[in-house]
């Protein structure tokens, strides 16, 4: 199902609003005024369900503006609590599908400790402990990577798990090591290029359901762009065939 243009709703109950959060949307409101996820879904809500006043909708995690993919929102507060609650126990998993620049090892575990800029909208990785700093842990996988040609750069499609999940984690993490997400214009911009789509996307999400108690896993995949139509796993995974996440 989509509305308001190209908002899709993966799933929908009376605790759970599952939707795919287009790419360059906000997920909520800020000083620009510009479109926000969590208004538009408050009034899909309103209008299909004609709710008068104002509309409950908890929001359990945000995503960057330039990143899509799949977002859990709760409908009650009794379910906004106990995703919450998920999400600090480290049980409301979340992969990302991502497009480095280059060739990362095979596998890996990268641990670092983040301080936030808030004059730039920025963070900073620092190999040890500091004063402010928060620690950022991911786990990621390098599915396929694209041999270098004359007029190309080595790109990497990466699944990461979050264990932490600190603002800009992924794309801070990746840069410092030295892999830059493809069309990062605040972590790689002496490499990209202006205009570039971030290539970062929120692939699945797993999490218990707050009244079922039942495991639910939701999955999105990227659209079909540059970078992500030059991987043959992707494409291959959108046709239903197994080993992506």
């Amino acid at each position: 199902m989509e509305f308001n243009g190209d908002v899709k709703v993966l799933y929908e109950d009376n605790h759970l609003l599952v939707v795919e959060k287009p790419v360059n949307m906000l997920t909520q409101g800020d000083a620009t005024g510009d479109a926000d996820l969590l208004s538009v879904l408050k009034q899909y809500i309103k209008e299909k369900y004609n709710k008068p006043g104002n509309v409950y909708l908890g929001l359990v995690h945000r995503l960057d503006r330039p990143v899509g993919g799949v977002m859990v929102f709760a409908r009650t507060s009794k379910a906004a609590s106990r995703l919450s609650d998920q999400v600090r126990r480290g049980t409301f998993k979340k992969v990302y599908l991502a497009v480095v620049r280059g060739k990362p090892p095979k596998s890996g575990r990268l641990q670092h400790y983040l301080c936030k800029d808030s004059a730039t909208n920025t963070v900073r990785c620092f190999v040890a402990p500091r004063e402010g700093a928060k620690e950022a842990i991911l786990e990621y996988e390098v599915l396929e990577s694209l041999a270098a040609s004359e007029n190309a750069d080595v790109l990497s499609l990466v699944k990461v798990n979050l264990i932490t999940g600190r603002p800009h984690q992924i794309r801070a993490q990746f840069s410092f090591e030295g892999f830059p997400l493809y069309g990062d214009q605040k972590y790689g911009k002496e490499v990209n290029k202006p205009g570039q789509q971030l290539a970062l996307w929120s692939t699945e999400i797993k999490l218990v359901h707050p009244t079922l108690k039942e495991d639910m896993v939701f999955r999105s995949f990227p659209p079909d762009c540059y970078p992500w139509n030059q991987f043959k796993i992707l494409e291959n995974a959108k046709n239903g065939a197994d080993g992506l996440v």
